[in-house]
């Protein structure tokens, strides 16, 4: 599976400017520390791995940002097709591929 999230502290003890980055760090941490695959964007982290396996290290993630406020904020999207691996980097090389072979469409 590929899962997609983002997770964000709130509430008292978030930073007096709104930025969030040094709890995402933190989290980013944990994620790059599991050793799955994984893509770090400005929204979103992306990972993948066996089920069980990628929801732990986003619990360990999430908890990472637990100190950062009085709260924390999780977004999930997941993609599951069982029996396939790799596809964080083939379902981009797949589009990238499909976007040269396409024709302009102008």
């Amino acid at each position: 599976m590929i899962l997609a999230f983002s997770v964000a502290p709130s509430g008292a003890g978030s930073s007096p400017d709104g930025s969030v980055h040094e709890a995402v760090a933190a989290a980013v941490r944990v994620v790059r520390e599991s050793g799955l695959p994984n893509r770090t964007s400005s929204m979103f982290t992306e990972i993948e791995g066996e089920w069980d396996e990628v929801f732990d290290v986003v619990k360990r993630a999430t908890e990472a940002v637990l100190p950062f406020g009085s709260r924390v904020s999780l977004v999930m999207k997941a993609d599951i097709r069982p029996g396939y691996e790799g596809e964080l980097d083939g379902k981009l090389e797949r589009l990238e591929a499909a976007i040269e072979a396409a024709p302009e469409t102008r």
